[in-house]
Parts: structure tokens; C-alpha cells; sequence
């Protein structure tokens, strides 16, 4: 499986632009991740020096991306032709993000879905004993059944 990793308050405290202090098990995590064979992308915002630090920072700890915000290493993306390279989303099956909705589970809870295979209901099931924690409804279904809208 490819991973698309951000930095910046997920494999490190919110700083930008210095680097924040480890998120404690993020480096651990991520190396477990790749020596069960799956590929991760440094997927940020940093550019230029800024994101030369932050690939030098996970490097001195041991941790080597399969590529830094491309979807691969050498990739010569140049959107319409123009010699500068664009942001874009990186093509990945899974984004881990300290911004995806429901916020950040924490990496012991990551290893574990990823390793299991769990969804994250999947996941809360197992932790909880108490099954799913949600209707088939969709969750923005939900909300405006609650609020009277649905």
C-alpha cells in the first residue's frame, strides 16, 4: 500500500516554519509501517529548504521516504508544460493526516488499523467491545436528522 504522510502536526508538533518536537511513537509507527512493505510519501506543504529540514529531520532518525510530495522518487510533474513544479494531492490509498475529520486517532492506533486492516469503526468496535459506533447512516445524514433537516 502507498501512504501519503503529512509532517507538520503528525509526525511532528504544530511549529511550522521550525520543526516541532516529535509526536511521541510517529517515527516508531512509521518505520514499523514501511518494514511491513508499505510504501510512504512525505506529503506537506514545506517546500524548498523548509521541506529539505523536514526530510533531513526523519532521515537522522532512520525514517527514508519512498518519495517527498511526488508520487515518486524523480517524478518530473510540470503542469501545463512549465518548467516550475505545482502542488497537487498525491495519488495514495491511504492519507495520514492530523486535519482528516474526527482528528488524530494517534500512531499506536494507526499501526494497529493498518496492521489489522481495520477501519477506524472497525477499529473503535474492537477497542470498545460495543460493535459499530454509527448507524449505516452517513455521517452528514445523521447531523441533519438531528438538526431537524433530514
Amino acid at each position: 500500500m502507498i501512504i501519503a504522510v503529512d509532517f507538520d502536526g503528525t509526525i511532528v508538533t504544530h511549529a511550522y516554519p521550525k520543526i516541532g518536537k516529535e509526536i511521541p511513537g510517529a517515527i516508531s509507527a512509521l518505520k514499523r509501517i514501511q518494514a511491513d512493505g508499505h510504501r510512504l510519501i512525505l506529503w506537506t506543504v514545506r517546500e524548498g529548504e523548509l521541506l529539505e529540514e523536514a526530510v533531513e529531520y526523519c532521515r537522522t532518525r532512520g525514517l527514508e521516504f519512498f518519495a517527498v510530495n511526488e508520487h515518486y522518487a524523480g517524478e518530473n510533474y510540470k503542469p501545463g508544460g512549465s518548467e516550475t513544479k505545482s502542488c497537487r494531492k498525491i495519488n495514495a490509498d491511504m492519507y495520514i493526516d492530523d486535519r482528516n475529520i474526527g482528528g488524530f486517532p494517534g500512531w499506536e492506533a494507526i499501526y494497529e488499523m493498518l496492521s489489522q486492516r481495520l477501519s477506524f469503526a472497525g477499529y473503535y468496535s474492537q477497542l470498545t467491545g460495543r460493535g459499530h459506533h454509527h448507524r449505516n447512516d452517513s455521517f452528514f445524514k445523521r447531523i441533519l436528522n438531528k438538526l431537524g433537516n433530514g
